[in-house]
């Protein structure tokens, strides 16, 4: 009988996690970042889980002879965005309990 109520324990335990990671994943999705480059000449708007919102870049930016340097500044700003994309997400999963999946032994 005692064995029952710990496995029962820990499947309401994984089902609290899972439920944790869940909300986690939605405030990721909903949590908007925003890399920049040039001094904020470029600026790509991601949201935290991957997916690109837009692109926006000054007239300043705009040299038809420095194509290029604004594909840099580009890669450079979503590069930037992807990193804080990272951060975000490694917050949030920190933040998802999952010590109690596991059983505490004692020695």
């Amino acid at each position: 009988m005692g064995e029952n109520n710990e496995v029962r324990s820990m499947l309401e335990a994984a089902a609290e996690i899972q439920s944790n990671l869940i909300e986690q994943r939605n405030n990721i999705a909903k949590t908007i970042v925003e890399g920049t480059a040039g001094g904020d000449v470029v600026r790509v708007s991601m949201q935290a889980d991957g997916i690109l919102i837009g692109v926006k870049i000054t007239k300043e930016a705009v040299d038809p002879d420095a194509v290029t340097m604004l594909e840099d500044l580009v890669t450079a700003a979503f590069r930037d965005a992807l990193r804080k994309c990272g951060n975000v997400q490694a917050q949030a999963l920190a933040s998802a309990e999952t010590s109690t999946l596991l059983p505490v032994t004692k020695e």
